[in-house]
């Protein structure tokens, strides 16, 4: 392991004001996003729409820093033969890859999921870095509800986590560490406070008996909002207050930067919220986006699966991108945001 090249590839990730494109859905997540454009969920338009986001020139080379791809994506070439990966590199930006595959029950713990992928990682690694990856992402995934989560659920994902890590490291890649809490209770931000605090505080324990280096990681957390079911939403600066309370008493400043997912919220709130967080200023490490559906909804919806539709979509993308650069600068406007 080289924790110099770590260091600074982690870094380039999270360059001021841009940030990752998640572009890793599965298959069949990705077909559930093509069914509401009544698009065929078939390798080719997944091809197709990939290929117009990574050839989006004003996004991926002034906004984005680096694309986590899924494992099909990082074979694929696009229609002139080029590897899709090379699209990438040539923008400047960095190529990821999603390595966990997936979640199941975990056994006694009713209600709370474990995520798989550790069998063979280190071989997959290997592929993966000759493919040109050179930063990787595994999710874990906290729910809140009534009794959960329990500390045996939250330090089984850690413990998968902190190994993922030390392999990925080893590789000489940068992991992500993605712990979850999901969105989708009636909880209210108070209660996500908590649970992501005690979360936090248990992952960064298991990193380091596992030895990861904090200086080789990036952190994609989630923000602190209350569950979609709550009748008590947080506003814009209560989420920012919340969020960057949790990170300061939890995060490291070894850690190159954070990263966070939009984790279900609109494209407009996810922005608002980053772009407040940033206007508050004073943390120890970069504050960006690692976006999926935050950046993606428009461009598919524009895009349509239609090839007359493509320079919408690239519009539409492009459109989120700067959004969103300008909201990891701290600089965003509302108004300008909807006004375009």
């Amino acid at each position: 392991m080289n924790l110099d090249e770590l260091n600074k590839i982690a870094r380039k990730m999270v360059e001021p004001g841009k940030g990752l494109l998640a572009a890793d859905e599965s298959n069949s997540t990705i077909g559930k996003r093509f069914d509401a454009i009544n698009t065929p969920n078939t390798e080719e338009n997944r091809r197709d729409y990939r290929e117009f986001l990574f050839r989006t020139e004003v996004a991926m080379k002034n906004h984005i820093s680096g694309v986590i791809l899924y494992d099909e994506t990082i074979r694929q070439k696009a229609k002139d033969g080029t590897p899709l990966v090379k699209l990438i590199q040539d923008a400047g930006a960095v190529p990821g890859i999603k390595v966990d595959t997936g979640t199941t029950p975990l056994a006694g713990f009713p209600g709370e999921l474990i995520t798989q992928g550790l069998d063979g990682l280190r071989e997959r690694f290997a592929e993966y870095h000759k493919l040109g990856a050179r930063f990787a992402k595994w999710r874990a995934v906290i729910d809140i509800a009534a009794g959960i989560p329990t500390y045996g659920a939250v330090h089984a994902n850690a413990q998968a986590m902190a190994r993922y890590a030390a392999l990925a490291q080893e590789a000489g890649i940068v992991p992500i560490i993605e712990p979850e809490v999901l969105m989708d209770g009636d909880h209210d931000a108070a209660r996500c406070e908590e649970v992501t605090t005690f979360v936090h505080h248990e992952f960064f324990h298991q990193l380091f008996l596992a030895r990861v280096e904090l200086e080789g990681i990036i952190l994609k957390p989630n923000m602190i909002v209350a569950g979609k079911k709550s009748a008590k939403q947080a506003g814009v600066a209560e989420v920012a207050e919340r969020t960057l309370r949790v990170l300061r008493r939890t995060t490291p400043s070894a850690v190159p930067g954070i990263a966070f997912l939009s984790g279900g919220q609109s494209d407009l709130d996810s922005t608002a919220h980053l772009d407040a967080m940033n206007k508050i200023g004073g943390n120890p490490w970069p504050l960006t986006f690692s976006y999926g559906r935050a950046l993606q909804a428009a461009p598919q919806k524009a895009w349509s699966g239609k090839p007359e539709n493509v320079e919408a979509g690239k519009a539409a993308f492009a459109h989120r991108a700067l959004m969103n650069f300008n909201a990891a600068l701290g600089k965003w406007n509302k108004s300008e945001d909807k006004a375009a």
